[in-house]
């Protein structure tokens, strides 16, 4: 094989397409600028030089030659049959009836969620959507990009893309996700080709209540839409700094799956309980606000007890507004009995001021 260098144009020995070499990685994988503008990262091995920098068509070599007409001889085989009617249809990804609308956003994932200050992150490209899309995702300082991951992602998919590390912090702080979207064997509705910077607010890393409950992991993750239903983000804050003492610079042994399709988990129903004296008991005659109080409090332990194997189940306590003595007690007693549990305010839309959502740990 002929040796590459920047400028050459090449041919993928081993997929379909091809370009100019941009630059190189390592020694092992060159950087090739395809037709559609992207870097894509590829093995030097596997590319064929069809016309060096210098512009001189260059012929293949017999081996070389020999390998490009077997791809042939089985991509006729494969696609072209003398009865079209006993070719095999290739199979063709589920769709889903809101995929037709592209949704993408990346996600990261902290590896260690109980500990914050020193944990390291996954970062992950999600594909909700009908289409294949080709994507590159960036980092920017000025007006020079880095390249941090590109390649294809099938429809209704998400894909590992890497680690974030300590070292790798000031990296982030700009991002482009660049993408365009199509359909194989089948007709579809063109979509215009997405650029979208973000820009990361890297002090939510660190701050458990910037991780959510969403419709694509398990695990509570904080999002960054590019697109949502076909319309592409504005500029997203998610900022640097701080975030420089969040990373622990132990890596992990990677064993997480680089890709995976998107399987909505089943949200499991809160638990809601009226903490309101009146809700609790028929009659209060003959009890003081201390006396029912500690009945309210009781009650609290109670269904704390109940539930407090179901890790990640999530409790209501509706407690009303008031002076915020229950709340304040329920707090107390949080953080005295149950430490590892998460608490905030519950959804005034669900619920109204005066509910607490606890979230076993």
């Amino acid at each position: 094989m002929t040796k590459l260098t920047i400028g050459d144009t090449v041919r993928f020995l081993n997929t379909v397409g091809g370009g100019v070499v941009k630059g190189f990685q390592n020694r092992q994988i060159a950087i090739v600028e395809d037709e559609h503008g992207f870097d894509v990262p590829v093995l030097i091995s596997e590319c064929i030089v069809i016309q060096p920098a210098n512009n001189e068509k260059l012929k293949l070599s017999t081996e070389e030659e020999e390998v490009f007409q077997d791809k042939r001889n089985v991509t006729s085989k494969t696609n072209v049959s003398e009865d079209p009617g006993e070719s095999e249809k290739e199979e063709l990804p589920e769709e889903t009836p809101d995929g037709e609308r592209i949704t993408v956003c990346l996600a990261w994932l902290p590896i260690d969620i109980k500990n914050l200050s020193s944990t390291s992150y996954e970062c992950y490209f999600v594909n909700d959507s009908n289409y294949y899309l080709s994507f590159n995702y960036m980092s920017r300082e000025g007006d020079s990009s880095t390249t941090r991951h590109s390649g294809l992602v099938e429809p209704n998919t998400k894909i590992f893309l890497e680690e974030i590390e300590k070292e790798d912090l000031n990296e982030i702080e700009k991002i482009t996700v660049q993408f365009i979207a199509f359909k194989r064997k089948k007709p579809f509705t063109p979509k215009p080709p997405c650029s979208v910077e973000l820009r990361i607010d890297t002090v939510k890393f660190y701050k458990l209540h910037s991780f959510h409950e969403n419709d694509y992991f398990e695990e509570d993750a904080l999002t960054c839409f590019i697109m949502r239903n076909d319309m592409p983000e504005d500029k997203l804050h998610i900022s640097a700094g701080e975030l420089e003492q969040a990373m622990k610079e132990k890596k992990r042994v990677d064993n997480r799956p680089q890709r995976a399709r998107i399987e909505r988990p089943k949200k499991e129903a809160s638990t809601v309980i009226d903490l309101h004296i009146n809700e609790l008991l028929d009659t209060t005659a003959g009890m003081d606000n201390a006396e029912m109080l500690e009945y309210q409090l009781n009650k609290f332990n109670e269904i704390m007890n109940k539930h407090i194997h179901r890790k990640n189940h999530k409790i209501v306590f509706i407690h009303g507004k008031g002076d915020g003595v229950l709340r304040n007690a329920m707090i107390k007693e949080l953080k005295k009995n149950y430490p590892k549990c998460f608490y905030q305010d519950a959804s005034f839309r669900e619920y109204g001021y005066g509910a607490t959502m606890v979230t076993i740990k």
